[in-house]
């Protein structure tokens, strides 16, 4: 994804792709626990099927978000996760956020580190 996101300077253009992200974003599974995140300006769901994550949000930008999270920690063991520095990884793709949209990726990433 980064490599994808790197192609283009054009700010609009990297978050389309991004939204583009998150239209590929699987479904989970009937079976998947799935837990509300709180802090998101949109409603997002992070579901957990063995060791699979997936992903769901309201919003398109915010679902590519939750794509780029969840393959960035995609089999990586839970101890690892929590060594990870996802928010320093994520803030390398130079992407464009809102503070409404930060504060929902710092509860994603908690989330995550706490599996």
């Amino acid at each position: 994804m980064k490599r994808m996101l790197s192609m283009t300077d054009d700010a609009v253009m990297r978050l389309e792709m991004v939204m583009d992200f998150g239209a590929h974003l699987p479904l989970p599974p009937d079976g998947a626990v799935c837990h509300e995140i709180t802090g998101c300006a949109s409603q997002v769901h992070i579901c957990v099927d063995g060791n699979k994550l997936y992903g769901r949000a309201s919003s398109a930008l915010v679902r590519g978000i939750v794509a780029i999270l969840i393959a960035m920690v995609d089999g990586v063991e839970p101890n690892q996760i929590k060594n990870m520095d996802i928010d320093a990884e994520f803030k390398s793709l130079n992407l464009n956020l809102g503070a409404g949209r930060l504060n929902g990726l710092d509860s994603v990433i908690r989330f995550l580190q706490n599996l």
